[in-house]
């Protein structure tokens, strides 16, 4: 893995200060340019101002959650004809949490603890870089 040559903005969605923290420090360091929102509410308000390659999206927040954003996300992209590529993030590591993700319109998955390197397979099979 090295630092990208193109950087790469994402908007990381996730309540735990101690997860933006941890991912925030691991993705800078490549060259991933990071915007954070609290909650799936604060995610919205950021994508009607900003645009993004990608969206790291955590399942289990207050105000609104991963699985609520991302069908949000999903019906406003019925009108903008862009997609917007959704990881999602979660503690649990059951198939079926993998399942619901992707039948909610999300890209891909993965459980934490953040894993650098099942991040840069994902992105690379999403087409995000080469």
């Amino acid at each position: 893995m090295q630092k990208l040559q193109n950087p790469l903005s994402v908007l990381l969605v996730e309540d735990n200060v101690l997860n933006q923290k941890l991912i925030f420090l691991n993705l800078s360091k490549y060259g991933f340019i990071i915007d954070i929102a609290n909650n799936g509410q604060e995610a919205l308000d950021k994508l009607e101002v900003n645009t993004y390659d990608l969206i790291l999206m955590d399942l289990m927040m207050p105000i609104m959650d991963g699985l609520e954003t991302t069908v949000a996300i999903r019906d406003q992209e019925k009108i903008t004809k862009k997609h917007m590529p959704i990881i999602g993030l979660t503690a649990n590591t059951y198939d079926a949490d993998r399942d619901k993700c992707l039948a909610y319109g999300m890209d891909e998955y993965m459980a934490k603890p953040f894993d650098l390197k099942e991040f840069f397979t994902n992105i690379t099979n999403l087409g995000l870089i080469k």
